[in-house]
């Protein structure tokens, strides 16, 4: 992965979430060792929820597909604590595979539409 096709593809999905709505989005970020997402309310630049594997409470390794299945389920449950049940998604340049996937369905599954 090129870093200059990695910000044309976060760029292309940028520009949709802004064009398209004011939700919250869904905001992932994808390390080599972990994965972390956020619910940001872009409108009062406001945090409302976080979820990573590199919480202490985290079970197992943060670098596999059921490790970022289990931060999708725990963004969708703080998320709806907050308030939020309607989300847009930003995968930022992450192409829609693997551990982005697991993500987005785990928190599908638990109650946030997308």
């Amino acid at each position: 992965m090129t870093n200059a096709l990695f910000k044309k593809r976060q760029s292309r999905n940028r520009h949709r979430l802004a064009t398209h709505g004011n939700r919250p989005r869904l905001s992932v970020f994808r390390s080599g060792k972990h994965i972390y997402a956020q619910v940001i309310d872009d409108v009062q630049a406001v945090t409302l929820a976080s979820a990573s594997t590199n919480e202490k409470d985290a079970k197992g390794k943060g670098y596999n597909v059921e490790a970022a299945g289990q931060v999708g389920k725990a963004i969708a449950e703080r998320a709806k604590a907050a308030g939020v049940t309607q989300v847009m998604f930003d995968r930022g340049g992450y192409i829609y595979h693997g551990r982005i996937k697991a993500l987005a369905d785990a928190a599908r599954e638990a109650g946030l539409e997308f």
